[in-house]
């Protein structure tokens, strides 16, 4: 008797999502399945490009397909279509499927190159992504993409973004002359919030991740209640001081009806690049620990490297001009468990597919 799809769909069906924890065909991720005699080929649609399990899911789909009786040969092809996040009615950023917002309780620890560098880090895996500097007191992007003398210009009403590294840019130090420092109150800060999201032409972005202030002021409520934000990030240090402010500011999040996609560690264990023996220079609450208390996903931590640091301000992002070192190598985990969180609110707010 020949082979049917059926058997094949039904031999999938034991393959599991790791995060979803559901089964890849009821999840609706087997989009074609084609039999050649003896040899079966697969197309699997995954809901984002930079899934960190999708060697894995892959060897499993073969290993499920060739224990059907009569198949001598299987072929997965592993695709991705990040999933669209509902989009209410009014939506400032409607082409945009996921916003997430880069947060940290107190300066200094390094939230702008987490940002920078996790944008790139996901645009590296096919995403189309786009960068906003939220920050309009003290606004870095353009320095640390190097994109400093860049200014933007409009067409048909909308600001057209400045493109470095594959990444779309947008930043309040495009539009200031240098050294200009911004002196504004509540709403004309919020205001200006609302322009960067809704003046862009953002086009069609698979990701959009906004570098916020410090703190919990106008610009991070003005962002969480003008934009349809998949969830944030929390970034800190291990330190006490930095973990204790880290908490508030998640505390207001969570008031405001923003998902906390988990908490980012920056500058961890600084590892000797002669010797590799790693040290603690900072003796407070790590990230994981800081996680764990805020009962939100560990999204990973980034080593101390002088090298993170030199780069954002050569204008060239340290995942960029040292791919090859472990903070790069870091940045690149921490991005796909991001893009896991990603799918993983999105999948939730979907309708379940029918069987």
């Amino acid at each position: 008797m020949p082979l049917s799809e059926q058997e094949v769909l039904d031999a999938l069906r034991h393959v599991m999502d790791p995060d979803l924890h559901r089964d890849i065909v009821s999840l609706g991720f087997v989009k074609a399945v084609s039999i050649d005699g003896s040899d079966v080929s697969v197309r699997v649609e995954l809901t984002t490009p930079a899934c960190p399990v999708k060697d894995q899911l892959r060897e499993e789909c073969e290993a499920r397909i060739l224990e059907v009786a009569g198949v001598t040969s299987a072929s997965v092809e592993m695709t991705a279509q990040v999933r669209q996040r509902q989009t209410p009615q009014g939506d400032l950023i409607p082409g945009v499927k996921h916003c997430i917002a880069i947060a940290s309780g107190k300066g200094g620890v390094g939230k702008s190159t987490v940002t920078v560098n996790l944008a790139i880090a996901l645009a590296e895996t096919g995403a189309k992504v786009g960068l906003l500097d939220a920050d309009v007191y003290g606004p870095s992007i353009p320095m640390m993409m190097g994109a400093e003398a860049e200014r933007p210009f409009t067409s048909e009403g909308k600001i057209i973004p400045i493109e470095r590294f594959g990444i779309s840019m947008m930043s309040l130090g495009f539009l200031l002359e240098e050294g200009q420092a911004v002196l504004w109150r509540g709403p004309m800060v919020a205001g200006t919030v609302k322009q960067l999201l809704e003046d862009v032409a953002w086009g069609e972005l698979d990701y959009l991740l906004v570098d916020l202030p410090p703190g919990t002021g106008d610009a991070p409520m003005s962002l969480a209640q003008l934009a349809p934000l998949t969830g944030v990030v929390i970034v800190t240090t291990p330190h006490h001081v930095a973990a204790n402010i880290a908490g508030k500011s998640v505390q207001l999040f969570r008031r405001l009806n923003a998902p906390i996609m988990g908490v980012v560690e920056n500058m961890a264990g600084f590892v000797c690049p002669n010797c590799g023996e790693v040290s603690q220079i900072f003796a407070g609450m790590s990230g994981e620990e800081l996680a764990k208390k805020l009962d939100v996903p560990y999204l990973g931590s980034v080593p101390l490297d002088p090298a993170v640091s030199a780069a954002g301000d050569n204008g060239v992002p340290s995942i960029v001009s040292d791919p090859s070192r472990l903070q790069s190598a870091s940045f690149r985990a921490i991005a796909g468990k991001l893009a896991r969180e990603a799918s993983i609110i999105a999948m939730s707010r979907r309708a379940p597919q029918p069987v």
